[in-house]
């Protein structure tokens, strides 16, 4: 019986939890520890803290990378692949830094019949985001899209951070990108 050979690559192979960055912080604080140990005490089994103990830790680092993972484990008791699982499953947490700036594109249906896909095309190329990636290279923006703002009634609807944009074309997609460079002296 033959085998099928994995693909070559130019790159070295990584873990998955190797692909996740580390960002600039290397680990949680101190405080966000302390958080995290005062809520295993909470709960009659520890596995059942990983969520509270991943979002002190979100909050703590901005995002949940490996190095936060590992620590929410070592805090916990809990086996690295099971806090690993439980972060990677969820979308409440985000796995890369996120830029100052995040925009957030709705495409559910009013949305999306109404333009949201040349909003997406217009934003990709006006923070000139590279295929595959969501933040840019100055990690000032992210840029996502999400199935529905709760927003149908403005459609097409941006959400920046938590300013809420109602009816939003792509010439005004652009203009909202400009005007928060303008204000951030770029």
């Amino acid at each position: 019986m033959a085998h099928a050979t994995a693909p070559v690559t130019t790159e070295k192979p990584l873990a998955p939890g190797q692909r996740l960055p580390l960002g600039e912080k290397t680990g949680l604080s101190e405080s966000a520890l302390a958080e995290i140990g005062r809520l295993a005490t909470r709960y009659p089994d520890r596995l059942a803290a990983t969520l509270p103990a991943l979002y002190v830790a979100q909050d703590d680092m901005g995002f949940v990378g490996l190095a936060a993972m590992q620590q929410v484990a070592g805090a916990l008791g809990l086996p690295p692949d099971h806090v690993y699982g439980v972060a990677t499953f969820y979308s409440h947490f985000a796995l890369e830094p996120k830029g100052k700036y995040v925009v957030r594109i709705c495409d559910g249906t009013a949305c999306h019949v109404k333009g949201s896909q040349a909003l997406l095309d217009a934003l990709t190329e006006s923070l000139r985001l590279p295929k595959g990636k969501s933040t840019t290279s100055d990690m000032l923006f992210t840029l996502e899209t999400v199935s529905c703002l709760g927003a149908c009634g403005l459609a097409p609807a941006v959400v920046i951070n938590e300013d809420v944009h109602g009816q939003v074309s792509p010439a005004a997609a652009r203009a909202l990108i400009d005007n928060i460079r303008a204000e951030e002296g770029l």
